[in-house]
């Protein structure tokens, strides 16, 4: 395995020539793995383009922008790849923004045909204007080895389109299809089926409809992550087949008010570890501890960022429902296994300090070991649910929360601290003797 530098630049020496090589990061087959992260699909970015060549024995590959695409008809996934790996379409340049990479041929490069293209294991070809699939049979033979491959931002509204490039690619588990056109697109059963050794699949922003993410889950056996982000969901439906092997469920930005649609995520994904449904204006919790218990088992992380029903003037924050209520955030307590929460944007906790707002939160979640991404030592823990004993001090006794008891029976009732100034003081009294006088 070749070491892995980025953005460096070294001198290579390759048949007695010596060239300035831009190293990035190898994959497995000594390849190198496109420059852009699979998971940026949800903001504009730059695209870059590599481009191979062969210098006496070793594949040189040419990293330069990639042009934008406007053909309005859209382009086949074979004319993208050939276009982007092929040494044939690139000469042996050297100019602004353009490097070139060494990698040695001995050992395995990637896709079996290295006479005409070279392809890594993890293929990002966002934006490049794709709507079609091409010949099956190019596809098959160029991308046997590909494991991840990311789609997003294209042009793809045809399942079946989806459904050949997919199946012609065998040993596939990742697939990113955010910001496709797929609103209203129909998903046939047979054409599920192509999509069943995927492991991790994003479809944020793509509008697909529910009936489809349930046919996925369905036909996917081992599917563990599942991104459904900006795709406007206000409820969801359950699914009488459940997906066991789902561990992380993305759905954030969605319209998902009512807990009686989240309550249905516990039934689909039995095995679920991580829930991630920020910016959903989520009303509240309103199951009991025997439900919760049941039904999310296994979730360990959950994200509720901005998730309240409305803002409102901080004098009316107790009287607002949903999350702006202390009793929806202890339920997160049922969850039998939680131990991250990430809980900001909440109009109820607007009106304290940031030093309160953690320190009750954190003395209210006994089990939560991560807060807002921030670990919770032990003494942090002690000093905040000892805080927590002193903010109550002087609440009537038919307000005091319940934790507050548990707290005092664990610390006993602790007496306000001492105010204590310790700044210089700047008047002081003065007295003069002089013999048998005093005077001030």
């Amino acid at each position: 395995m070749y070491a892995a530098h980025r953005h460096s630049e070294l001198p290579l020496e390759v048949g007695g020539r010596t060239c300035r090589a831009v190293s990035l990061l190898f994959d497995k087959y000594h390849v190198l793995s496109a420059p852009s992260p699979p998971f940026s699909t949800l903001e504009p970015s730059l695209h870059k383009q590599t481009r191979t060549g062969d210098i006496e024995g070793a594949i040189v590959k040419y990293e330069g922008a990639m042009e934008p695409f406007e053909d309005t008809e859209g382009r086949t996934f074979v004319e993208v790849i050939s276009e982007k790996y092929s040494p044939d379409n690139f000469p042996y340049r050297r100019g602004p923004g353009v490097g070139v990479v060494v990698v040695p041929t001995a050992g395995p490069q990637g896709s079996p045909m290295k006479d005409r293209l070279n392809l890594p294991s993890v293929l990002v070809l966002n934006g490049c204007g794709i709507s079609r699939a091409g010949d099956q049979a190019e596809i098959a033979a160029f991308c046997s080895h590909v494991m991840e491959l990311d789609l997003s931002h294209n042009k793809l509204q045809d399942w079946h389109e989806i459904n050949k490039i997919v199946s012609s690619i065998p040993n596939l588990e990742f697939l990113n299809l955010s910001s496709n056109p797929l609103a209203g697109m129909t998903l046939e059963p047979r054409c599920a089926e192509a999509f069943s050794r995927v492991r991790r699949l994003v479809l944020n922003n793509t509008q697909v409809s529910w009936d489809t993410v349930l046919l996925l889950t369905r036909e996917i056996a081992k599917l563990e992550e599942l991104f459904l982000c900006l795709n406007e969901y206000s409820s969801v439906s359950a699914s009488s087949v459940a997906c066991p092997t789902l561990r992380l469920l993305h759905i954030t930005d969605n319209s998902l008010q009512d807990w009686a649609e989240i309550r249905k995520f516990g039934s689909m994904f039995p095995s679920l570890d991580t829930l991630v449904m920020a910016n959903n204006n989520l009303a509240s919790i309103q199951d009991s501890k025997d439900i919760l218990q049941r039904l999310f088992r296994n979730l360990r992380s959950i994200n509720l960022h901005n998730s309240v029903l409305a803002s409102s003037p901080p004098i009316l924050h107790l009287t607002l429902p949903g999350l702006s209520r202390w009793e929806d955030i202890e339920k997160l307590n049922f969850f039998p296994k939680l131990e991250e929460v990430r809980l900001q944007g909440i109009p109820l906790l607007q009106t304290y300090t940031n030093v309160e707002r953690r320190s009750l939160l954190i003395a209210r979640l006994p089990s939560v070991s991560l807060l807002n991404g921030s670990v919770v030592t032990d003494s942090e823990r002690e000093d905040a649910e000892r805080f927590f004993i002193r903010y109550y001090l002087d609440c009537p006794e038919e307000e005091l929360p319940y934790r507050y008891h548990c707290l005092v029976t664990k610390y006993g009732k602790l007496e306000p601290l001492a105010e204590i100034d310790l700044r210089p003081r700047y008047r002081a009294q003065v007295e003069v003797h002089c013999e048998d006088k005093v005077e001030q």
